[in-house]
C-alpha cells in the first residue's frame, strides 16, 4: 500500500456542454487552474464515446500482463455517473481516471472513460482539490498502468 496525507483545497463547479470530451476537457481545466491532484464527481448526460469495460482475459485470476483493454462504444445517450481523480503523470500533466456507471433503457454499462466520451447536453462536475500531496501517476512496467506512487519512491 502506498499513502500520502493532505488536506482540502478549492472547490470548483464544472457545466459541461454538449461535445465536451472528456477526459480532454477536465485535464485542460486541471492544467489551466494549476489544478495538480483531485476528487472529481460527475452527472450528466454521455453521448457518444468509448469506454473500457475489462481486461480480454478471460481467467478468473486476471493474470495476463499487460492486459488487453475491451473497449466498448456507445449506443445513444446514457445517463451518467461517474467518480475519479486526477493526478500529474510522470512529466506533471493532470491525468483523470474515472470510472462511470452509464444506464440506457434499464441496461448499465460501467467502465474506465480515459478512451473518451462526449457529454449530451450537460455535465455537472464537482472538482475537490487536494492539497499537500507527493502522489504521481507512474507507469508500471509489467500492467502499463500509470499507477499512483508517492514520489519518495518513485524512481
Amino acid at each position: 500500500m502506498k499513502v500520502d496525507e493532505g488536506r482540502i483545497g478549492r472547490i470548483f463547479v464544472l457545466r459541461l456542454e454538449d461535445g465536451d470530451r472528456i477526459p480532454n476537457c477536465i485535464e485542460s481545466f486541471a492544467a489551466s487552474n494549476k489544478l495538480a491532484r483531485a476528487a472529481c464527481w460527475l452527472v450528466g448526460g454521455i453521448g457518444s464515446g468509448q469506454i473500457v469495460v475489462g481486461p480480454e482475459d478471460t481467467a478468473e485470476s486476471g493474470d495476463d500482463l499487460p492486459p488487453v483493454p475491451m473497449i466498448h462504444n456507445l449506443q445513444g445517450v446514457h445517463e451518467a455517473a461517474a467518480v475519479g481523480t486526477i493526478f500529474p503523470d510522470e512529466s506533471g500533466m493532470p491525468r483523470l481516471h474515472m470510472h462511470a456507471a452509464l444506464g440506457r433503457n434499464g441496461g448499465t454499462r460501467t467502465g474506465c472513460v480515459r478512451p473518451g466520451v462526449n457529454i449530451w447536453t450537460v455535465g455537472e462536475v464537482v472538482i475537490m482539490e487536494m492539497l499537500d500531496l507527493d502522489m504521481i501517476r507512474k507507469r508500471d512496467q509489467a500492467t502499463g498502468f500509470e499507477l499512483l506512487d508517492t514520489s519518495k519512491n518513485a524512481s
